[in-house]
């Protein structure tokens, strides 16, 4: 057993010193962010999924501390500290090391418990599409030089989704609260199933007194009256949520109660674009027959999707490898446009080699003072060695 340790230990360490020095010979500067990092900045990025499976302690300083779940949020973290009120400026990073996630299925080696990470981040580049198209090169030459040769690539795009709702006339809380549920396909289809014949229906189970007080013009009443209801219930505000979380949703379920349903026509809308999978050169023509067929105008992310292809034809990307998924997305909730993996026959779908996309809207969620277009992935290093044919 010992001896298989050591044996895998060293696979893993001559994999990383390729994929490190793939990524450094392409202009990303080597960074080692910290393991241990604040919980609730963590907490707030990630999303509920991957908040669930993070490992959260209280140190004796009383402090709420995790183990990191992935990379890309200290690196983020350390870019700030980095450029403080210069945030903004152009910076490419590459990093190696663990990661920790709980795994609610019991862990196995394809899924483990602590797994190793290798990942570039790309920060401020001005050209989104060219810097997405750099990224996913980068990460597709890491694994060859690895010696991955059969792999597929699936591609998503956020930023093509939220136009798309953003023509639906419905409010805002909805766009907001069907994005939310996008990483999760059977959510999503209830929650449109919902919003479209019984919005109201979210009230179900709510106290008719504690309704009564939820104002959506008054968020600090209404948390009050949150707050007095739980204690006189004797509930304790312990896990993930915060009475502040907790109060926005409620307020937003009474908001649903006073609302008229989305229209089907909307709701059909959003289902045929969410059906949409084919080949990636494909998907162009197939959203934009969907979309004008309702009139509905979406064309500069269209412009935007195509003019990413293009890029990443020109970086080599062999985009017959690549097939498209509107309805596809990451685990990590923090994603906003282009979104990818890298997969193949020896591990299957749901367990991704390498994975990656952009995130605009994160650096201010870590602690920015404003946005910061932002795109990165990394690979699983372990899985990696699997799928490359070599001992793990």
């Amino acid at each position: 057993m010992a001896a298989e340790t050591a044996r895998q230990f060293e696979a893993l360490e001559a994999q990383a010193a390729v994929l490190m020095s793939t990524f450094i010979a392409a202009g990303y500067e080597a960074v080692a962010p910290a393991i241990i990092q604040p919980a609730d900045i963590y907490l707030d990025a990630v999303g509920e999924d991957l908040r669930a499976r993070t490992y959260v302690f209280t140190d004796p300083a009383g402090d709420e501390l995790c183990l990191r779940p992935d990379l890309t949020v200290p690196v983020c973290r350390l870019y700030l500290e980095r450029n403080g009120d210069a945030a903004g400026r152009e910076a490419r990073f590459c990093y190696n090391g663990p990661a920790f996630r709980f795994q609610p299925q019991g862990a196995t080696r394809a899924h483990p418990r602590e797994f190793r990470q290798a990942g570039i981040e790309c920060f401020g580049a001005a050209g989104r599409e060219q810097a997405d198209a750099e990224v996913l090169a980068a990460i597709v030459r890491a694994l060859e030089g690895a010696g991955l040769t059969d792999y597929q690539l699936s591609f998503g795009d956020l930023g093509l989704f939220g136009a798309m709702l953003t023509t639906v006339d419905m409010p805002e809380r909805w766009r907001q609260r069907l994005k939310h549920h996008f990483w999760a396909p059977e959510a999503f289809r209830a929650e449109l199933k919902r919003l479209t014949t019984a919005p109201g229906d979210i009230m179900k189970g709510m106290p008719a007194a504690l309704a009564a007080e939820l104002d959506p013009a008054d968020t600090e009443a209404s948390e009050h009256a949150v707050e007095r209801y739980l204690d006189s219930e004797g509930i304790e505000v312990i896990g993930a949520r915060t009475l502040s979380e907790i109060t926005a949703n409620l307020v937003a379920r009474a908001a649903d109660a006073a609302a008229p349903p989305l229209s089907p026509t909307a709701a059909s809308l959003i289902l045929r674009y969410l059906e949409v999978s084919c080949p990636a050169r494909e998907a162009g023509q197939r959203i934009k027959d969907i979309v004008r067929a309702e009139g509905v105008d979406i064309s500069d992310g269209l412009i935007s999707w195509q003019r990413r292809l293009t890029l990443l034809a020109e970086q080599g990307i062999d985009l017959a490898r690549a097939d498209f998924s509107a309805e596809f997305g990451r685990a990590l909730a923090y994603y906003t446009g282009f979104v990818f993996e890298a997969v193949t026959p020896a591990l299957g779908r749901r367990t991704p080699v390498a994975g990656g996309g952009r995130y605009d809207a994160l650096m201010k969620v870590v602690g920015g003072r404003s946005d910061v277009p932002a795109v990165g992935a990394a690979i699983h290093t372990e899985r990696l060695l699997a799928a490359a044919g070599r001992p793990s």
